[in-house]
């Protein structure tokens, strides 16, 4: 299966699950168990990887976990799309965190979003183990590079 555009165009985060929703959910969720629980659940919510993207080239180096990460730039739209997959639960439900808050922007709408307030305001990093938030920063760099990229092209 290779990713076409219409996997990433259709993919969820982003679009139908809102950085809105995540933050009402959290807010709702009165303790940490629940919130775990619903991120794995977000995680869920992430479209099929294709398995021929799974080389080092999409590899996300840094996480304590496997990440692979792909992209497709919609020159039409001028946004950028973003499929995330991992071998852990927590990790994809991380990921989705990210593609509600960066997935279907410009490059330099993703390049100023601050994605670190983000993780400050849902307490993540207090949450999760040093190593899964070096993983969650190692995902966020490499999609910056990505943007970064296209923004200069």
């Amino acid at each position: 299966m290779s990713a076409s555009e219409q996997d990433f165009l259709n993919n969820p985060l982003g679009a139908e699950t809102t950085l809105d929703d995540v933050t009402d959910a959290f807010e709702f969720l009165d303790d940490w168990e629940e919130r775990y629980a619903y991120i794995i659940d977000l995680g869920k919510q992430l479209p099929a990887f294709p398995e021929e993207a799974r080389v080092e080239e999409n590899y996300v180096h840094g996480c304590q976990s496997q990440v692979w990460l792909i992209h497709h730039y919609d020159e039409a739209s001028g946004k950028l799309y973003l499929l995330i997959d991992s071998d852990a639960m927590i990790v994809r439900g991380l990921a989705a965190i990210i593609l509600v808050a960066l997935n279907g922007k410009t490059p330099r709408e993703l390049l100023t979003t601050d994605i670190d307030e983000l993780f400050e305001s849902l307490d993540l990093f207090r949450h999760i183990s040093p190593t899964r938030g070096n993983g969650l920063r190692a995902m966020v760099s490499k999609i910056r590079d990505i943007a970064a990229t296209e923004a200069a092209a």
